[in-house]
């Protein structure tokens, strides 16, 4: 546990710190985030955060690792499972920094990559799902909860397919929620946190949870990113004075999306990740009525649904909060089915 507590709280404060760093970085040389405006079909009344400092994710990223590191002095072993779920977390995260420093030197919000970047996404995701099948002890089942409790035992290129899709599905939905002043960052940092409490569950409970591979190492990562977020929402709380960018987006969520694959915990990740499901969906429901309409109506004012809810009259603080609230009912659900099982089973 005092692991756990390491990595959150050297996480915090070097996120703190490293983002207040970032905030005057970027300001002293003038780059900041492009707004896409009316001509590209975005939000118009968000134009007055053009030229807000980006790419903060860059401090998310690097607190989260620092504070990993750091937790080792308690004797943690590195494990391999852990090294390879990094080098997967650093690789989006530079994606999306590529992405985001076109769109700075553009000067325009889709960076070079932005047809291409799903497609390179997808294959990085794959690649990623295949390393850790082939070079560690990961279960290869579907789960909610725990390795085989759901009966779902499926040969290990099918399991490869299913977690790559996890993986791009998961950073995708993130860098969508990532569209008001900390909603990505205040819903991660509950995901987070509730991988953080299931990794030491697993750690806790070895006959329980015997398929999960290094659980407390796990865990461990979870802690330093949820420090992470913390420390980052102090700035990027509304009215923000950095945005995460795609660089924070795209490893944030592929953290989340790692965390569910070795913990055992596939599904639960859609209710741990709840937020990010909707306002993904939300993308996907309108386009698909506008396509089925013959580009003639939409469902919501403007997607993802945040905006619509501030096209409706919303704050945009009033926005952020109740989506935070809906984001904690789903991350309790997650961990009260999680329990439920556990006592189930002692039991």
């Amino acid at each position: 546990m005092i692991a756990v507590l390491i990595a959150g709280a050297v996480s915090t404060l070097v996120s703190l710190f490293g983002t207040r760093f970032l905030i005057v970085f970027f300001r002293e040389r003038g780059q900041g985030q492009p707004i896409l405006g009316k001509e590209d079909h975005g939000p118009e009344h968000h134009m007055t955060k053009q030229g807000t400092p980006t790419m903060g994710g860059l401090a998310i990223v690097g607190a989260a690792f620092v504070g990993w590191v750091v937790a080792h002095v308690r004797d943690i072993a590195f494990s391999d499972q852990a090294m390879i779920v990094w080098i997967g977390i650093l690789s989006m995260s530079g994606m999306g920094f590529l992405d985001d420093w076109i769109k700075i030197r553009k000067h325009h919000n889709r960076g070079i990559f932005w047809k291409q970047k799903n497609y390179v996404t997808m294959l990085m995701s794959l690649a990623l799902a295949w390393w850790l099948v082939s070079s560690t002890g990961i279960d290869e089942s579907i789960s909610l909860v725990r390795a085989g409790d759901l009966g779902l035992d499926v040969p290990a290129f099918i399991w490869i397919v299913w977690a790559g899709g996890i993986v791009w599905a998961t950073t995708n939905a993130v860098n969508v929620t990532d569209g008001l002043d900390g909603l990505a960052g205040g819903s991660a940092l509950m995901g987070f946190g509730a991988f953080m409490i299931i990794g030491y569950w697993a750690f806790r409970n070895p006959d329980v949870y015997d398929a999960v591979v290094n659980p407390l190492d796990m865990g461990v990562m979870a802690a330093g990113f949820a420090g992470a977020c913390l420390g980052f929402l102090w700035w990027n709380a509304a009215p923000a004075r950095i945005f995460m960018g795609d660089v924070g987006a795209l490893g944030i969520g592929s953290a989340l999306a790692f965390l569910a694959l070795t913990l055992n915990t596939h599904l639960l990740l859609i209710l741990v990740c709840g937020i990010n499901v909707m306002e993904a969906g939300s993308v996907a429901i309108q386009m698909g009525v506008f396509k089925a309409s013959g580009r003639t109506r939409r469902l919501f004012r403007m997607s993802p649904i945040h905006h619509h809810f501030e096209l409706t009259g919303w704050p945009e603080t009033t926005v952020i909060i109740r989506f935070w609230l809906i984001s904690a009912i789903c991350v309790a659900s997650a961990l009260a089915i999680f329990i439920a099982d556990y006592t189930r089973v002692v039991g």
